[in-house]
């Protein structure tokens, strides 16, 4: 072998090791029936405004399913999936499309969170939006679930609270419990059904 073809060869590990860190780093902008996510694995939206990934908050020891704003040094999660049941270990949880679902595994492969979607598709696909959506699409046209209908504790372009009358439902902003403790607190921004206009309350009972 040549010093050329020696090169080349001793080249080859660490263009790997680029290709890798770049790939875990800027990942694509969706997640498909046969993909899972886990680790340090994210998946970055198509314009780089946005990543989902496993997160830790401050000095927790759980982590959580979230989006966060890609192009802010500090970390900023604006959506979590998991808020009442984090995960131990990151490396041997997952994320991934199960039963026409979106569905998060922890360490013991119990299921601890979903879209609930109840589709009967076989090839669907979930996709981060630059917008901070995630959506759980059947073709491109066919969204079948979006973490827009599901806020967390930020408004996001293009999402609504809510009340339904028909329904009895609400959709709210609710606050961290505290600041490594995503799990609902004390105070949510709604609609008040009878005047119908945006409050703040503090325990669901006490306007703010």
């Amino acid at each position: 072998m040549g010093a050329k073809e020696s090169r080349i060869f001793k080249l080859i590990p660490l263009f790997l090791y680029f290709f890798i860190n770049i790939h875990l780093c800027f990942g694509a902008d969706s997640i498909s029936a046969s993909q899972s996510l886990s680790g340090d694995k994210t998946i970055v939206s198509s314009g780089g405004n946005y990543e989902l990934g496993f997160f830790k908050p401050g000095k927790s020891s759980k982590y959580y399913i979230g989006i966060w704003f890609k192009k802010v040094s500090e970390q900023t999660v604006v959506w979590v999936a998991n808020r009442e049941k984090p995960v131990k270990n990151k490396y041997s949880s997952e994320l991934k499309i199960v039963d026409g679902n979106l569905v998060l595994f922890d360490e013991m492969q119990a299921q601890v969170w979903s879209t609930e979607t109840n589709a009967t598709f076989s090839s669907l696909v979930a996709v981060l939006l630059d917008d901070g959506n995630l959506v759980l699409r059947n073709g491109p046209s066919s969204t079948l679930w979006q973490s827009l209908d599901y806020p967390s504790d930020t408004w996001l372009p293009g999402s609504k609270i809510s009340y339904d009358k028909r329904t009895n439902k609400t959709k709210t902003l609710t606050s961290w419990k505290n600041s490594e403790d995503p799990a609902p607190g004390l105070y949510t921004l709604e609609v008040d059904p009878i005047n119908n206009q945006g409050v703040i309350m503090w325990n669901r009972s006490k306007l703010i």
